[in-house]
């Protein structure tokens, strides 16, 4: 039987994690393996629930224990654990990743983008907070439906809940017609105590919803926390495309990574015949990520649905998970995810 198991051991040590390049025995992805009677028994623990070779890696794994004699059947239980991000302990120690969503210019539906993409982690399993830093714009409130003043505990704000994603924002304490009219210092303050004033608790992916720009709030978040890294949002547009570039040389100065570029209203979905039109050009942010040599996240489409659905305070991506947007919001999550793991476990 112990020969058995170094050979079932051996040959799932042949399968590699596409991104990570290491075999999963090395990662120990494999876990509690066991055979009786002829059944292989374990887990696959993958780095996270939104993994896109989710069925693949399963696959894999299960050939290479039936390839070997004496083994007759395998029963994998496929979970996931999301790897911490380094020097993250001291300041939030129950946050893994975090993840900043910014842009060059407003307009370009950044908050849209960071919404959806925190339900669809969310939806793969992952323990999702959101973090609105849009401190005189906040809109993250009426995209995720809630309007709740957060209560106090031992002197530390409780997020609010939302579509299974914990969400601070200033949104929640001031009215909704009240303006914040405060300079950068204030500004920075609150942003400071919405990062370490709040129970957080147990997250895997802190997500930032950042203003446009590249001031004060930028410097201050990643002065202040380790970031995983950054997602930039364009639209495929020239006029979009040079602001964009101003924000990733400003992460590129304070040393957070760039996971990517994400391509908002990439083309004209039709609700009536499904014709698509490419309104505001197309391919912009793609090509400009090769230029960079940064991975292109994807491409979200203009449909009324996302708008519909944001105004509504459900995401598209929970609102009709059937649609063309929803699938690319979950692949975009899935590819954030993969660029935590990769800076995690590299």
């Amino acid at each position: 039987m112990t020969d058995l198991l170094a050979r079932a051991r051996a040959a799932l040590a042949t399968v590699q994690d596409p991104d990570l390049k290491k075999d999963l025995v090395a990662l120990n992805m494999i876990r509690d393996l066991a055979i009786n009677d002829g059944v292989a028994r374990f887990k696959l623990v993958l780095t996270t629930g939104a993994c896109p070779v989710k069925k693949e890696l399963e696959a894999q794994c299960r050939a290479a224990v039936l390839g070997i004699d004496g083994i007759t059947s395998a029963e994998i239980e496929v979970t996931a654990e999301v790897p911490k991000g380094l020097g993250i302990s001291d300041i939030l120690p129950g946050v893994r990743h975090i993840v900043g969503v910014g842009s060059g210019k407003g307009g370009v539906g950044k908050s849209t983008i960071t919404a959806n993409l925190a339900c669809a982690l969310a939806r793969s399993g992952a323990r999702v907070g959101l973090l609105d830093a849009d401190i005189h714009g906040p809109s993250i409130p009426t995209m995720m439906g809630v309007c709740q003043e957060p209560f106090v505990i031992d002197k530390k704000l409780v997020p609010v809940e939302a579509h299974g994603v914990k969400i601070i924002s200033m949104g929640f304490l001031v009215p909704p017609d009240q303006a914040v009219i405060w300079r950068g210092p204030m500004v920075v303050g609150a942003l400071k105590q919405f990062l370490t004033d709040v129970r957080w608790g147990e997250l895997d992916y802190l997500l930032v919803d950042l203003p446009p720009g590249t001031g004060d709030v930028q410097l201050t978040l990643a002065q202040t926390v380790p970031m995983a890294g950054a997602v930039i949002v364009t639209t495929p547009q020239a006029v979009a495309l040079n602001d964009a570039k101003r924000s990733v040389a400003m992460f590129e100065k304070v040393n957070v990574e760039i996971f990517g570029i994400v391509e908002n209203m990439s083309s004209f979905v039709c609700p009536q015949c499904g014709h698509v039109e490419p309104i505001f050009s197309t391919g912009g942010g793609e090509a400009y990520a090769a230029h960079l040599g940064v991975p292109f996240l994807g491409a979200i489409p203009l449909e009324p649905g996302i708008r519909a659905a944001g105004d509504a305070g459900t995401p598209v991506v929970l609102a009709s998970p059937d649609s063309h947007s929803a699938h690319a919001f979950t692949l975009l999550a899935e590819r954030v995810a993969q660029r935590c793991s990769i800076a995690a476990l590299t």
